[in-house]
């Protein structure tokens, strides 16, 4: 299994499609990035090596801007805000009782 950015990719894809459920990651960018690593884009991810999967990791964190820290983030920020106003109409409900 690769797991490139916090997402582990399908492993029946070929490696050009498979790279764009990464967020931030499209066709383009998926193209630049086989063709920067020397991975063959028609290559099914179960068969990649090891040393093909490093690869593409690396060029991934050191060059392309994915979206993975931004959306725990996010997802963190809203949850924290709903916890919030839950706190807020608490004690709204206790003073005004």
């Amino acid at each position: 299994m690769a797991r490139i950015s916090g997402i582990d990719l399908p492993r029946d894809k070929r490696i050009e499609i498979a790279l764009t459920y990464i967020y931030g990651i499209g066709n383009t960018t998926a193209t630049k990035i086989c063709a920067e690593t020397g991975v063959d884009p028609d290559i099914r991810v179960r068969d990649l090596s090891e040393d093909d999967t490093a690869k593409i990791r690396e060029y991934v964190d050191k060059n392309c801007h994915v979206e993975e820290i931004f959306a725990v983030k996010s997802l963190l920020t809203l949850r924290d805000l709903s916890k919030l106003a839950a706190i807020v109409a608490f004690v709204t409900v206790k003073v005004f009782r």
